[in-house]
């Protein structure tokens, strides 16, 4: 054997059988540390964390290149992910509980929320892991060829970084050595709970994408075992999908208001945009899965689905009640620096009525435009009201002069929203479609959101936002056809 071969070889078996060890000394240093708080052994446990995670963003490629069985490679990569996961999520998630528990922050319900939605992160990736092993091992027995290429790489690259950042936030020792190497780790264990709740949404979020994946590829050979022809109990199983992400969509916006009410509206208008994601995920699950259809023995105008019904109670309390709360929290505090002399209380209960009204209209509407909606959809409404919440806000705290301007600027979104989602003649885009339409769009809206990071979130989302409430002037030359295609390669069908 060639001598660059055998370094190689050696290489890979280091990258795939070297994390294991690495995070169980990572477990070792945090238990450690709950029983010493000694900062050099917090350092270490870092470090063998984050040197896991560097192994485990290369190894798979590396096994597969080097290794001479490519099949064996990708299968030891997959038992490793399942035998590193299995520890340190759990110690991340007691890691947690004992920060919370060391700066005795029981008074503080953000942080204990925070704790409590970890340990649900911490539950969910592990049955992802072991769902994702049951599908794949019963679609190998009924003849599916095993698959080489990781189909959802994106989750398994998301991980790594995202359990690091965890462990050095849960397991922060403060008062550390004057050293460069503690000053980068405390700046990751003190970096601000918004920040983490946005990482950890969007993390659990890949791990529901992750999920329908092996369910679009693997599913159908358990469901022909279950169902055995029965058309109905097959699409009564596959609703739970779509619908775990609409409940997922109702809990955002319970979520958003709770955070409104402890007086975080930047991190409440992030929870409002996850709604809206987590709302865009199942409808395209639910097509996908072929459920928007009735069944063969029912007719169109007499199905009502049990779907349909848990979204519209998802969407009426994410995007009507929840913008609606938040704006009635900020201006009952908004009183006590400047009052505004507003009727905003019926404002909400103006906002909530239409907007519970045209969710109604949207389901009885029995000639829809594909592609379209007949005025705007409430999740785009409920993010456009919101918008200016943050910079209400931030003028109660600090710039008392602009809370009048920003005052304004709401109660007049609050009523031209609630009058434009029921004038049904105007025509909105689907802009979850036209972004699968245009990865750019995609790319561009994702690139906003970093701005989340800045004082000029609130700004670049009004901004983004009234460009929709304007795109009817040029969206509507855009025909059905074209409008109703969420990606490039969908062909184009008559309707």
């Amino acid at each position: 054997m060639p001598k660059r071969q055998f370094i190689s070889r050696n290489v890979a078996i280091i990258l795939v059988y070297g994390r294991p060890p690495l995070v169980f000394a990572g477990m070792l240093c945090a238990i450690a540390v709950m029983l010493t708080q000694h900062p050099m052994i917090y350092i270490m446990g870092v470090m063998c964390l984050f040197i896991s995670m560097s192994f485990d963003l290369v190894d798979g490629w590396f096994a597969a290149r080097f290794h001479p069985h490519s099949k064996l490679s990708h299968l030891a990569d997959r038992i490793m992910d399942k035998l590193v996961y299995s520890i340190i999520f759990p110690v991340v998630a007691l890691g947690m509980m004992w920060q919370f528990h060391l700066t005795g922050g029981y008074g503080d319900k953000q942080q204990f929320l925070h704790v409590i939605f970890v340990l649900i992160l911490c539950v969910s990736v592990l049955v992802r892991d072991n769902f994702a092993h049951f599908m794949r091992n019963f679609a190998l027995r009924k003849g599916e060829s095993e698959e080489l290429t990781e189909i959802n790489r994106l989750r398994t690259v998301v991980a790594a970084p995202v359990v690091a950042l965890l462990y050095a936030h849960a397991f922060y020792v403060p008062e550390g050595p004057p050293s460069s190497i503690y000053f980068w780790i405390s700046w990751l264990g003190n970096i601000p709970l918004r920040v983490l709740f946005f990482i950890e949404i969007v993390f659990l979020i890949i791990n529901f994408g992750s999920v329908a994946m092996y369910c679009r590829k693997y599913g159908s050979y358990c469901l022909d075992d279950l169902c055995l022809g029965d058309e109905i109990l097959r699409r009564r199983i596959l609703s739970f999908f779509p619908n775990a992400l609409t409940v997922m969509n109702a809990m955002m916006g319970i979520l958003a208001i709770f955070f409104a009410y402890q007086g975080r509206i930047e991190e409440a208008y992030l929870i409002l945009i996850g709604a809206a994601m987590f709302d865009k995920m199942d409808g395209a699950v639910a097509r996908k899965l072929g459920l928007t259809e009735p069944p063969t023995n029912f007719t169109k105008s007499r199905y009502i689905s049990f779907g349909g019904i848990l979204d519209d109670i998802s969407d009426a309390v994410s995007f009507c009640i929840a913008p609606a709360a938040i704006f009635y929290i900020i201006f009952s505090h908004a009183e006590n620096v400047a009052p505004l002399n507003l009727p905003y209380g019926w404002i909400a209960i103006l906002y909530v009525v239409t907007g519970v009204g045209r969710l109604v209209y949207f389901t009885i509407d029995r000639a829809p435009i594909p592609g379209f909606f007949k005025g705007i959809p409430t999740p785009a409404a409920a993010l456009w009201v919101a918008a200016p919440l943050i910079m209400l806000q931030e003028a109660i705290i600090k710039s008392p002069d602009q809370v009048k301007f920003w005052g304004l600027v709401c109660f007049s979104l609050m009523i031209a929203a609630s009058v434009l989602m029921n004038v049904y003649p105007i025509r909105y885009l689907h802009i979850g479609r036209f972004m699968g339409r245009h990865p750019w769009f995609l790319r561009f809206t994702a690139l906003l959101l970093l701005l989340a990071f800045t004082p000029y979130f609130g700004h670049a989302a009004l901004f983004y936002l009234s460009l929709y409430v304007i795109s009817p002037l040029l969206t509507w030359r855009i025909s059905p056809e074209v409008a109703e295609k969420e990606s490039q390669n969908k062909p184009i069908t008559s309707h």
